[in-house]
């Protein structure tokens, strides 16, 4: 499936150059609108079909990285994650669902660091699909044990960020800033975090505005989680906050 998804969009890319080089504007829809019959001499048989078969291998390679196995086992993914990434720049379209699927960590280290405070945390997230989810779960894992300071999500919004459907509104706790003082988008995902000594790094800060969301899964069929691991030590968590750049405002 997933050899066939990376030779799909491989192909695919071809088409979008191939339609562009020719002149034709908007690219066609993947049912077919805007083809024509020609298109298979011109363009080529296999680019063409690979265009219209997109959405399907979308589909399908998504629905199998629903499974954590599947995430560690399947080859190739850092190459199906370059062709999709080719063929959005070349079509304009993100194929977000399976850019976002391919981009799941599991069982990845991450330290938050608490500005005002100055301490330090370890901790390790799976299956979280989205910065939205990861938002919740970290406020969950550190506010919620008191570790610090602001308001804890609801349990029912935790539930849903972890392996319970639908969604319930909830309230931002923080504002998440990068190693590199760039936002922590909560539209990102987990893997775009900068890394700093091997392990993704986020600062904590007071919200900038309120903002609110409804809280649940990127991806309703894959069970997400954030685990606590320890405190840092006062002077590990020093050494990384004077590295971690103000955030860019």
């Amino acid at each position: 499936m997933f050899a066939g998804a990376r030779d799909a969009f491989e192909q695919a890319a071809v088409f979008c150059e191939r339609w562009a080089a020719q002149g034709r504007g908007e690219l066609p829809d993947h049912e077919g609108e805007g083809l024509e019959e020609a298109d298979f001499e011109r363009i080529g048989f296999e680019p063409v079909v690979a265009w219209q078969s997109l959405p399907q291998f979308e589909m399908a390679c998504v629905a199998m990285l629903n499974s954590p196995r599947v995430r560690r086992e399947v080859p190739g993914r850092e190459e199906l994650a370059a062709a999709v990434a080719r063929v959005a720049e070349l079509s304009g379209e993100p194929f977000k669902c399976l850019a976002y699927a391919l981009a799941v960590l599991d069982d990845e280290p991450f330290v938050v660091l608490d500005r005002a405070t100055g301490a330090g945390f370890a901790l390790r997230a799976s299956g979280v699909g989205d910065n939205f989810q990861l938002h919740t779960l970290l406020a969950d894992a550190l506010i919620g044990r008191g570790l610090v300071q602001g308001e804890a999500p609801s349990g029912e919004a935790v539930a849903c960020c972890r392996d319970q459907a639908g969604m319930v509104p909830t309230t931002g706790s923080f504002n998440l800033v990068g190693a590199d003082g760039e936002w922590i988008w909560n539209e990102g995902k987990p893997a775009d975090i900068p890394v700093v000594d091997g392990v993704r790094l986020v600062v904590l800060d007071p919200p900038a505005y309120q903002r609110s969301w409804p809280a649940g899964r990127f991806f309703p069929g894959m069970t997400g989680e954030v685990v606590y691991d320890h405190a840092l030590a006062p002077e590990e968590s020093a050494a990384l906050l004077a590295r971690a750049a103000q955030p860019i405002r």
